[in-house]
């Protein structure tokens, strides 16, 4: 199991620190009982329609793993945008109020789903003739938030991860020559917890032999300098009615996405 400090929201410097060293840092307490309520009424009904309109087999992330996908017409999520335990830290670590909010998902493992192969979440995107500059170079340009929405156990298939690996130049191991110190980095922390990663940093789910589906829900931020990869955009897909109920802050930081009212 990895030894990771649940660090306190109002360990803000902290925080920070930690998540520039290891590439995440895991923020206990960070969702009050009832926004975790909350939070998991809305997972557990997305996840039945989910999972009843596509099997087992047939799931998008593997066999009985999925990606909850888009997410943030939903108010479970829209409560993630800007919450008093996170916003903080995720101007701490950009030292900058104006990162861009981009979207809320998540994923889940059914019972029965197989380890997943350890990945980064981010492919180059300098591509510089010298070959002198890489992603890796940079602070970080994406981050996500995952919200726990059981309490993750080996057993039930908590995400793992290799800390520091989020500035990493040398080539992420396949599933076969994984060494078994990196299978063994399971990250198990209780429902309610936040891990703020940079999504650079290897990480990976692990199989689910327990008998309980395991959901994390997400929000992801890009850093103010950062406009994603070439060639795509986001679009201002949220809805303007969506955004009239957000904070200031809320607001502020889904500017990029908010449509034309």
């Amino acid at each position: 199991m990895l030894q990771v400090e649940l660090v306190s929201p109002l360990e803000i410097d902290k925080a920070a620190t930690i998540f520039h060293r290891d590439g995440f840092v895991v923020i206990k307490d960070a969702l009050t009982p009832e926004q975790l309520k909350f939070a998991q009424d809305g997972a557990q009904r997305v996840i039945a329609q989910q999972t009843a309109e596509t099997a087992l087999e047939k799931a998008n992330r593997g066999f009985a793993r999925y990606s909850f996908g888009s997410q943030i017409e939903h108010p479970e999520w829209q409560m993630l945008i800007d919450l008093p335990t996170t916003t903080p830290i995720l101007e701490a670590i950009w030292n900058s109020k104006d990162y861009n909010f981009i979207g809320g998902g998540g994923d889940y493992s059914i019972p029965g789903a197989k380890a997943q192969h350890l990945h980064s979440d981010m492919g180059e995107f300098f591509h510089d003739p010298s070959g002198q500059s890489t992603f890796h170079d940079v602070p970080a340009p994406f981050v996500v938030i995952n919200f726990l929405m059981v309490d993750f156990s080996k057993e039930n298939g908590a995400i793992r991860f290799v800390p520091g690996t989020q500035r990493a130049r040398h080539e992420i191991p396949q599933q076969d020559t994984e060494p078994e110190w990196m299978k063994n980095g399971i990250l198990c922390a209780p429902a309610g917890t936040a891990v703020i990663r940079d999504v650079r940093c290897w990480h990976g789910g692990t199989a689910n032999t327990s008998q309980q589906i395991r959901p994390m829900t997400s929000a992801a931020y890009f850093a103010p300098w950062f406009q994603g990869y070439p060639g795509t955009s986001l679009g201002r897909y949220l809805p303007h009615a969506i955004y009239q109920t957000l904070s200031p802050i809320g607001q502020h930081i889904c500017r990029s996405i908010v449509a034309d009212s």
